[in-house]
């Protein structure tokens, strides 16, 4: 330790403490260094915070320095950045609310007696502070983070609740989050703060870098306030504030863009709020929530099991179901063939089983669901009983109506390529009619092939039906690559960014894993048309669009920028189909190509099939089996 000393110009320094090998002599230094250093004006006390932080931040379950004052010493430096301008903007200090606030955080995010001594040592009036906005954004950042892991306990919750505006803030930040960050930092580049780019990049990006961990911190900064909201969701008496509609409804917008994808974002407050039967009823009252839940059930998106939650819980409240009924059902219909998605074990049949309660509670008065819901749950509930009754067919039966779907389908294949497009789509109908239900790899084929036909047939919503039929019923969920193309152009068509772009993305995911010679990528190359339609939902997406457009900055300095933030021209990008991929833009039929695809084989004939087709067809499957 004495040698240390002399070497070291900077007397109680704190590294040299850190290396002091008494235990005792080294405790003892470190609780005089915690309660010394918020009194002290010192060059280069920014060091030592810095050091601490990525000690918080590797050993956020260490009690050493919790027992040792390091969350009074953290306030304490807050409050002093907050009163004293002088001090705030002398050397680097301007650094230290940030790394102090992030501490307190970093600490309290696993441990709830750690969180305990936070809130006893009186952190959170100076994070409040800082969430009020008094510095700057990337101080109400790592404010936010603190707090949420705060609120998160039993125990500490009531102290962040007894500051009643904390809730109010949280709402106002997430709603303006991507515009402050946009519009203080992102927008002018001439113009941004020196030590904002130094924290955001570690002093190692140049603009570029810079623009892209601003939009991730800018996410972090929406996502953490919703995490905090949602801390408060979980009690009926806070929900009259939450659940205010022009709040509502920019929930399942919230989507905190591809670098969160461990955040459930509004989606999650979404489905928090829906455990409540007060919050049912103001989500009930909103249609344009009800259908964002059903597209976002209906995609790729990984918390695609919290929108169907949402939806079922609607259904099984008496007094919101009516409301809902007639934009739910036909989602989740959709979805009843689903297995598992998750830890969500049996979700078709749980799905079947709430649409059947529906039916049967709602009766047939004026607060039912309409004839058309009723008329498709029953039809539902007839397909589950079809399932049934097959399974005590003799298999030969069985093999006889595959056959003759097989039959049809063929034929419908062959309308398809002549151009007779509603006569295909009509024969897939009949031959998923005739398919037995358990023959699920056939079922997701005709359901994917009836999607195309929609597609051309300029009918998104039944393409997205038939999409999302076949991925539920693949094997597994959600990875039948042409289903989800074929999706992501039908949302496309819709203008639902988002979710075209989730599924655009899976899409390529599967091609580069597919042995299939129409979808895999040539030296790993990504096919022209999957990239083009993911650079244009990008930039549909981009989560500083709307704060880009309102200060006229769509045209933004910077790479990210450029990327995302101009208006593209998607002159290039073709209508649905047409890069599915067939010269006379028709596309082709995916997973059927080798049974139809040369001229010879086609069938000239489209009556219902013979007796004769149906044996033929029935011996090749019985052959297929064997081998």
């Amino acid at each position: 330790m004495d040698k240390i000393s002399q070497d070291c110009p900077y007397p109680g320094c704190f590294f040299c403490v850190m290396k002091e090998g008494n235990p005792s002599k080294r405790r003892a230094s470190i609780l005089k260094f915690f309660r010394e250093l918020p009194s002290q004006d010192d060059d280069g006390q920014v060091l030592p915070i810095s050091g601490l932080w990525n000690t918080a931040m590797a050993h956020p379950n260490d009690p050493e320095f919790i027992e040792l004052g390091i969350f009074e010493c953290m306030a304490a430096l807050i409050w002093k950045g907050l009163k004293n301008r002088r001090w705030l903007n002398h050397d680097q200090n301007i650094y230290i609310p940030y790394y102090a606030a992030h501490i307190i955080g970093s600490y309290t995010m696993n441990m709830e007696d750690f969180a305990q001594s936070a809130v006893d040592a009186g952190v959170i009036p100076p994070l409040v502070e800082l969430l009020r906005g008094r510095l700057t954004w990337v101080e109400q950042r790592v404010a936010v983070r603190a707090l949420g892991h705060l609120a998160t306990y039993a125990s500490t919750f009531p102290a962040i609740a007894n500051h009643g505006e904390v809730l109010e803030l949280s709402i106002q930040l997430a709603v303006s989050a991507l515009e402050i960050v946009y519009s203080h930092f992102y927008q002018f580049v001439d113009r941004r703060i020196g030590y904002h780019c130094d924290l955001l990049t570690r002093g190692m990006g140049g603009v570029e870098m810079e623009s892209r961990k601003a939009e991730e911190w800018a996410s972090q900064l929406q996502c953490w306030s919703l995490q905090l909201i949602n801390c408060f969701a979980f009690k009926p008496e806070f929900l009259s504030i939450i659940c205010k509609p022009d709040f509502l409804i920019k929930l399942p917008g919230m989507w905190g863009g591809l670098v969160n994808e461990n955040s459930p974002a509004g989606i999650g407050l979404l489905r928090t709020i829906c455990q409540h039967k007060l919050g049912r009823g103001h989500v009930a009252n909103c249609p344009g929530i009800i259908e964002a839940l059903c597209n976002i059930a209906r995609s790729s998106d990984d918390w695609q099991y919290m929108a169907i939650d949402c939806l079922l819980w609607l259904l099984q409240d008496p007094s919101a179901c009516h409301k809902v009924a007639d934009k739910a059902v036909t989602a989740l219909i959709d979805l009843a063939e689903i297995s598992t998605l998750g830890d969500h074990k049996k979700l078709g049949d749980t799905i079947v089983s709430v649409l059947q309660e529906c039916l049967q509670s709602q009766g047939t008065g004026r607060n039912s669901p309409s004839t058309h819901t009723r008329e498709q749950i029953e039809e539902l509930l007839n397909s589950r009983q079809r399932l049934k009754w097959e399974k005590g067919m003799p298999k030969e039966d069985l093999h006889i109506k595959q056959a003759a779907a097989l039959v049809v389908k063929l034929e419908g294949n062959s309308l398809f390529s002549s151009g007779n497009i509603a006569g295909a789509a009509s024969k897939y109908s009949e031959a998923l009619a005739l398919c037995p239900m358990r023959s699920k790899k056939e079922r997701v084929v005709l359901y994917s092939n009836r999607a195309q036909c929609h597609l051309l047939l300029q009918q998104p919503l039944a393409a997205i039906s038939d999409a999302t039929h076949a991925l539920c019923l693949h094997n597994p969920v959600n990875r039948h690559a042409k289903s989800l193309w074929r999706r992501a152009q039908a949302y496309d068509m819709l203008g639902l960014a988002k979710e075209s772009l989730l599924d655009a993305i899976l899409f390529i995911n599967e091609c580069s894993q597919s042995n299939d010679p129409d979808l895999s990528m040539r030296q790993n190359k990504v096919p022209d048309y999957a990239e083009r339609l993911v650079k244009k939902q990008m930039r549909a997406a981009w989560l500083f669009r709307e704060a880009a457009v309102k200060h006229g900055g769509v045209h933004c300095d910077g790479g990210a920028g450029d990327l995302y933030g101009q208006e593209g021209d998607d002159s290039e990008w073709e209508t649905a189909s047409e890069s599915d991929i067939g010269n006379d833009g028709r596309g082709d039929m995916g997973d059927d190509d080798s049974e139809w695809k040369n001229d010879d084989d086609r069938k000239d004939k489209y009556e219902k099939p013979s007796i004769k087709d149906i044996k033929h067809a029935y011996n090749v499957q019985l052959a297929e089996d064997e081998t």
